[in-house]
């Protein structure tokens, strides 16, 4: 095996889980037809060909026992981080990823989530070693989103640099009568970071911009860090309350009797 093999970086997910939430609390371990939300993430992030590795991060023994009980990763962690990407970076440490390696942060409330997004956050980074970040975005289709808070629109640079992210509508149309609109993309809640930049980003102090909006994602923006957008073709749904839940498992019955529809002509 020849040096350059070697050293080659490998990409590993985590997914960070938390119990407690003021929407939905026990959110990881709220059961779609009959299976834990945390084991559907799980299992979508196993079919990624690209992951070497995929574990959950968590400070709760119950979310563990899940994980355990159908036969993942568990990374017990810490339980006063101030959000999900200081789990993460505590995670990558007890697990011993080297600094050069990738670190996919994959969100345990999208149980939909197509597996190729995966290839798409992480490659650019393999593809350019002094890149420290990338995430996804999606081109927003549905009206009533650009001026939702929840979703996060950005802006980016002709070479697919971030150059922010807003809860607002960014950017602002100053004279809507005079058509085109802009497109507007939003933000999907899919990291991948070099173990070694990881680590700096969770030592770095709060940001302004990130204070206002709670967008961790200006921090390294506003640190002087770039951030490859990767535009996708996939949405991917969020389990926030208890109600979304019914739309998975609704997408999920349709989506299986579409599988089911295929097979049967293939037969015929």
């Amino acid at each position: 095996m020849d040096l350059a093999h070697k050293l080659e970086p490998k990409v590993v997910a985590i997914i960070p889980a938390r119990y407690y939430s003021n929407r939905f609390e026990g959110k990881p371990l709220a059961k779609i037809q009959g299976k834990p939300m945390i084991q559907h993430v799980y299992e979508r992030a196993l079919a990624a060909p690209i992951l070497s590795r995929v574990a959950v991060a968590t400070d709760d023994e119950r979310i563990a026992d899940c994980i355990r009980g159908f036969g993942g990763e568990v990374v017990m962690t810490r339980p006063d981080h101030a959000s999900g990407t200081d789990r993460l970076a505590e995670a990558a440490t007890l697990m011993d990823v080297p600094e050069q390696d990738v670190v996919v942060n994959i969100q345990g409330d999208q149980p939909l989530f197509p597996v190729e997004v995966v290839e798409q956050v992480a490659r650019p980074l393999l593809d350019d070693p002094a890149l420290p970040m990338a995430t996804l975005i999606y081109q927003i289709i549905r009206k009533e989103e650009i001026d939702d808070p929840n979703h996060v629109k950005t802006v980016f640079d002709r070479n697919g640099m971030a150059l922010y992210f807003s809860r607002a509508s960014i950017p602002y149309q100053r004279d809507p009568e005079h058509p085109p609109p802009p497109t507007y993309y939003k933000h999907l809640g899919f990291y991948a970071y070099r173990k070694g930049f990881l680590l700096t980003f969770v030592s770095l102090p709060e940001g302004e911009w990130e204070r206002f909006e709670k967008l961790e994602q200006l921090r390294a923006l506003e640190y002087g860090y770039r951030i490859k957008v990767v535009l996708t073709e996939h949405d991917s749904i969020e389990v926030d309350t208890p109600k979304d839940l019914i739309r998975v498992e609704e997408l999920l019955k349709n989506d299986q009797a579409i599988k089911r529809s295929s097979v049967q002509t293939l037969k015929r």
